[in-house]
């Protein structure tokens, strides 16, 4: 009996032990983002690659395009106008963001000289239909270049979601909701609301974001008090 005792004692320690370390692994402090490289570099200008597409919406890419000057020129850096470059380089011979992303460093900084280019991959992108709700997601990886020697200044990602159709009214009224919601969605896109979202997020993230580049606005100083 005394040796159940112990064992049972032994487990129940060993268990509580487990869920502790569980716990204290999951309220870690979570280790700031190593910013060595970028401060190093010290970026101005960035070239934004049209993105590379792992998702079945054709349309992806260029959505995404017209979402992310914004965040990026508001967080202080210039911007080459994405248009534009998508256009020089289906003029050199690279008509898809596929072939985009394959152009060698070398060969932009030669033509373009962009301190920095941000290379992106969409991972989600579009609205599936679930049978009582229908949900919007777009997400991306982002990783930034430094022109001159290919190496990696600062990684990031884009996530936003929106779900609806699962507002209450009992199962036919879900129903309801979420077919009329599909209706509406196919005269709608939320995506580029979505993606302008989930691009400001990444970029102001207050763990990982993108620092302040050297055109973002200085904050003013404080006024001294003076004695009356």
């Amino acid at each position: 009996m005394t040796n159940l005792y112990h064992t049972k004692c032994a487990s129940l320690l060993k268990a509580l032990i487990i869920s502790l370390t569980v716990l204290a692994t999951g309220c870690a402090v979570q280790q700031p983002y190593d910013y060595t490289a970028l401060r190093a570099s010290n970026p101005k200008s960035i070239l934004v690659i049209p993105p590379a597409n792992q998702t079945v919406e054709v349309s992806a890419p260029y959505i995404f395009l017209s979402t992310i000057t914004f965040p990026l020129a508001e967080r202080g850096y210039y911007v080459y106008p994405v248009a534009v470059v998508d256009q020089l380089l289906k003029d050199n011979g690279l008509p898809t963001p596929a072939e985009m992303n394959s152009i060698p460093l070398d060969k932009i900084d030669e033509i373009i000289n962009p301190d920095a280019v941000l290379y992106i991959t969409i991972d989600n992108w579009g609205q599936s239909y679930q049978l009582i709700q229908s949900v919007a997601t777009v997400s991306s990886s982002w990783k930034l270049v430094d022109t001159k020697t290919g190496q990696t200044l600062w990684e990031g990602k884009a996530y936003a979601q929106q779900k609806s159709g699962d507002g209450g009214g009992g199962i036919i009224g879900m129903l309801v909701a979420a077919a009329v919601e599909q209706v509406a969605s196919a005269m709608d896109d939320k995506t580029p609301r979505l993606s302008r979202f989930a691009n400001s997020a990444a970029v102001y993230n207050s763990h990982n974001g993108l620092l302040p580049g050297p055109y973002a606005p200085k904050p003013e100083p404080k006024e001294s008090a003076t004695p009356q």
